[in-house]
């Protein structure tokens, strides 16, 4: 199974930071967010890494190179222009080939386990969720058992950590522009074609200084 990282997005919010640096290689602990996740997918046993890349993405593509010193292969999917994440991915589709594959948010930190996601999916997509961060209260997803609808209160809510299971077949119809992955997996989801599992473990959205910080501290303490 073939894994993507999504690493195009400018991360404006995290400025001046990410003025003169992409996002994914802005450091947490001394090391580039990027870079955790290609040593968990490394040690999962994930070889064959997709990333994408718009703001900056030369400067990805320099840091990391072929994979081969983190024990993965890299190909770059780049967009110029960003692409948003459903459009991102389409594009990539040609790299990542005709099966399912893991598709990770560059802009995380975790220590979730991916080797759990070499399993086949039942259905389009398997989302991984994590509880909902105080900046994200409302949730977006409901897991009943182990099916995933569209966020429903009276029964709870989580958050998608930006780890899922995908099938290109998810994608068909679609066409070579910008566009959300959400609402291709709401769909999915109304056709009962989503599952998924609930994150455990430690898990940051960093989005913002703030959260970034919050990282350090997260990595300080298991130092």
């Amino acid at each position: 199974m073939k894994a993507m990282i999504l690493a195009a997005g400018k991360g404006e919010r995290m400025r001046p930071l990410t003025l003169t640096t992409p996002k994914p290689l802005v450091r947490a602990g001394g090391v580039p967010l990027i870079e955790y996740h290609l040593r968990a997918l490394a040690a999962a046993g994930f070889t064959d890494i997709v990333i994408n890349h718009a703001w900056l993405g030369q400067q990805i593509e320099d840091y990391l190179g072929d994979g081969s010193r983190y024990g993965v292969s890299i190909q770059y999917s780049a967009e110029g222009e960003p692409l948003e994440t459903g459009g991102g991915i389409f594009r990539a589709l040609p790299l990542l080939g005709d099966e399912a594959f893991v598709v990770v948010n560059g802009d995380i930190w975790t220590d979730y386990d991916f080797s759990v996601l070499h399993q086949p999916i039942n259905g389009l997509a398997h989302l991984v969720l994590a509880s909902n961060p105080a900046h994200h209260p409302a949730g977006d997803f409901s897991l009943v058992e182990t099916q995933v609808r569209d966020g429903q209160p009276e029964i709870g809510t989580l958050t998608y950590s930006g780890i899922a299971v995908l099938h290109p077949q998810l994608f068909d119809g679609c066409t070579a522009e910008a566009f959300k992955l959400a609402p291709l997996l709401r769909k999915a989801m109304a056709d009962g074609q989503v599952t998924g599992e609930q994150l455990k473990g430690d898990w940051v959205d960093v989005g913002t200084h703030e959260r970034l910080a919050e990282v350090e501290t997260l990595i300080e303490a298991r130092r």
